[in-house]
């Protein structure tokens, strides 16, 4: 895409933008003319039906017409006024009132016997309120209806509303997006094919943005909504399809076949039989890796459906083969939890593991990177610290990333850059919708776990006052069986979780469970006291753990049955769902109590659905209506280009189709030889070359 030379100037020289305002506009990152222009609004409001002033009541938002009846300036404080205009129309009077505080080098209401002289005409927008027995509009935008404002730009039309920062008030920057338009939509041209533009039935561009910020109709502004959107779906499509030629044509990969060396031992010390969807998985799994093409698959599976074990057998696969394999983990605990996991499955077997965590001390990190770059280490297993420059393998060939929602696709990367071409497996307990999996990893093969081991037991859950709560824990525990309670989450900080559980642990060791062990394990503990707390929970030496939500992943206790979650309304929904998954995990009934004072309507929706069902998958769609893709989605997000029109979620039709229409561009020429896949390759090369670990797009 060409930007005209106009619109690439520096916002700084627009009329009325100078340095001081232009510094503002560049934390918006709008930089120049086009960056205006592209800072699409983020709804519309209909301010074309204009309210009588009769029915303008108290509680509701309001557009007035009509006539200035006259003003006052009331001083209330040292810098303080109230202005007032009277405005009239056919059916009566009321008062249109400005708040603003005044400087003595400001008059806010200077000109006012200009604007709102007797007989000016003019709109109101903004709520109508009742106070002192008086009904007023408090006004928010207003606009005068002169000659010279033939055209309202904030009134009596769709009027844009747009995502702004402090200092940028939203009349005066809709005022430079209109000036922008006004002034260059005629240097504007298309640069999509025609052909193209009428296939995917799109708005050319110049009349796209117009109807974007300013349209004629809401359906107009969705066709121009549409046109960006799609745009935005297609080019990253291209990119995904890209990666997939681009990894088909790449056969530098280590093939595996499985030896038994490894394997067979490890699938006699399990002790139980695979389900068929670990079996599934499995076979997916060795069939990818068989090839010299990289595998790169998603596994995704509910809560305690055995992704660790399948994970544990594409790691021996690769150590049978002669390489190494990596497992990356999102949290400490998690980490030490899967090493732990290694070490019971793999006792006996004449190989080499190690943990890489921040806990090591300075000659143990240097003795493992050495075992590891000279090959002695086979399996790695740690956090962030697998990212360092430092750290460095002898031939590595799977990479796999536990909990891959929290980690950031450049993340990835980076661990798959440690080696020219491995096996990456990435795996979630939080279920993505095909479509988003297909959106945000490209070309994906996806395996799911929905079946659960045999014998699990029912896993109810209850939304109820501590004391019933509390009492189930006592009960259950006088059974001979373990809790969890997990205190409430005081703030974005680990510092205040740890406070507020060494308080709640002291409460409830010292008082309300004073005839029973209470431990306490959190995120700051050093790997082995929280090994030691794990083990005399795992013996049942400490029949309740009280914790924050370090327990949300990777502990796994048979006899602990019951979950109580303090102050529950604070926490997502799959963060929800992952905390109860640690109780269920063994042969004994098992419940969930939520302790929950909600404030929120979408708080108590959560609250329900997690009572109402136990299927990740759904409470998965679920979260992601209610939060939205931005946040369900969090770290995967990093490094892909915002999408400042689509919605990964009411998208879902127009992805489909986007990814269609590039997809089947690369498959009708492979070799690009047609000028309009040359053009859409280079648009695609201009917008992602060096993003999303993808490495340049040529």
């Amino acid at each position: 895409m060409i930007i005209p030379l106009s619109l690439q100037q520096s916002v700084q020289y627009l009329k009325g933008v100078g340095p001081k305002r232009a510094a503002l506009l560049h934390k918006l990152e709008i930089r120049t003319l086009w960056d205006i222009l592209c800072h699409y609004p983020r709804e519309h409001e209909d301010r074309t039906k204009v309210t009588p002033v009769i029915k303008a009541h108290p509680g509701s938002t309001v557009t007035l017409k009509g006539l200035s009846e006259g003003f006052e300036i009331i001083p209330v404080g040292r810098n303080l006024a109230i202005g007032k205009v009277l405005l009239k129309d056919e059916t009566g009077f009321i008062w249109a009132v400005w708040y603003r505080r005044t400087t003595p080098r400001y008059d806010v209401f200077a000109n006012w016997d200009k604007k709102f002289a007797k007989g000016s005409s003019l709109w109101i927008h903004g709520p109508v309120e009742r106070y002192h027995h008086e009904t007023h509009v408090r006004v928010d935008e207003f606009e005068l209806a002169t000659e010279k404002s033939a055209i309202p730009i904030h009134m009596d039309r769709l009027v844009p509303l747009y995502p702004l920062t402090e200092g940028v008030d939203a009349k005066g920057f809709r005022e430079l997006v209109w000036q922008t338009l006004q002034t260059y939509t005629k240097d504007i041209r298309e640069y999509l094919p025609e052909p193209f533009l009428e296939k995917h039935r799109l708005q050319h561009l110049p009349e796209a943005i117009r109807q974007i910020h300013f349209p004629d109709t809401l359906a107009q502004r969705d066709q121009a909504r549409r046109r960006f959107a799609f745009e935005e779906f297609f080019f990253l499509e291209m990119a995904m399809a890209q990666v997939r030629r681009t990894r088909h044509q790449n056969h530098s990969a280590l093939a595996c076949t499985p030896r038994r060396t490894y394997l067979t031992p490890f699938r006699k010390t399990l002790g139980f039989e695979m389900t068929n969807d670990q079996k599934k998985a499995v076979n997916d799994i060795f069939s990818d890796m068989a090839q010299t093409t990289p595998m790169n698959r998603l596994l995704q599976g509910d809560v305690g459906s055995g992704k660790t074990v399948v994970a544990l057998s594409a790691m021996l696969l690769a150590v049978e083969n002669g390489q190494q394999a990596v497992l990356m983990a999102p949290t400490e605990i998690l980490a030490e939890q899967h090493f732990l996991t290694l070490k019971k499955f793999l006792e006996g077997l004449p190989l080499q593991w190690a943990l890489f965590s921040r806990h090591l001390t300075a000659a143990q990190r240097r003795r493992q990177i050495q075992d590891l770059e000279e090959g002695r280490i086979s399996l790695a297993i740690g956090t962030h610290a697998l990212l360092e420059e430092d750290i460095r393998f002898k031939k590595l060939g799977l990479v796999i990333v536990d909990e891959q929602h929290r980690f950031g696709v450049r993340q990835r990367a980076i661990l798959q850059r440690k080696a020219p071409n491995p096996h990456v497996l990435i795996m979630t307990a939080t279920p993505i919708p095909r479509t988003l999996a297909l959106t945000l990893y490209g070309d994906l093969s996806v395996s799911t776990i929905r079946e659960l081991p045999p014998g699990r037991p029912v896993l109810t859950t209850h939304w109820t006052l501590e004391e019933n709560a509390f009492a189930a824990v006592r009960r259950e525990v006088e059974a001979g069986r373990q809790a969890f309670i997990v205190s409430p989450l005081v703030e974005e900080s680990e510092k205040m979780d740890l406070n507020a559980a060494v308080a709640e642990w002291e409460r409830l060791r010292t008082t309300v469970f004073s005839q029973h062990e209470v431990g306490l394990i959190h995120g700051r503990m050093k790997p082995g006291e929280k090994e030691r707390i794990m083990t005399l929970f795992t013996d049942n030496k400490i029949n309740i753990l009280a914790a924050t939500p370090v327990v949300e992943v990777g502990i796994d206790i048979p006899n602990a049955t019951i979950m109580v979650i303090l102050n529950a309304e604070r926490y997502g929904l799959a963060q929800l769902h992952q905390l109860r998954g640690r109780v269920g995990r063994g042969r004994f009934a098992s419940s969930c109590y939520l302790v929950a004072d909600p404030k929120s309507n979408d708080a108590v929706r959560r609250l329900k659905i997690l009572c109402e069902t136990t299927d990740g998958f759904r409470i998965a769609e679920e979260d992601l209506q209610l939060r939205g893709p931005g946040e369900f989605l969090g770290e995967a997000q990093h490094g892909l280009p915002p999408f400042k029109v689509g919605n990964l979620v009411k998208d879902i039709d127009l992805i489909q189709e986007a990814r269609q229409a590039a997809f089947s561009l690369y498959e009708s020429d492979p070799e690009c030889r047609t000028t309009e896949h040359l053009f859409f390759q280079k648009e695609t090369a201009r917008r992602f070359s060096g993003k999303l670990g993808l490495g340049q797009v040529s």
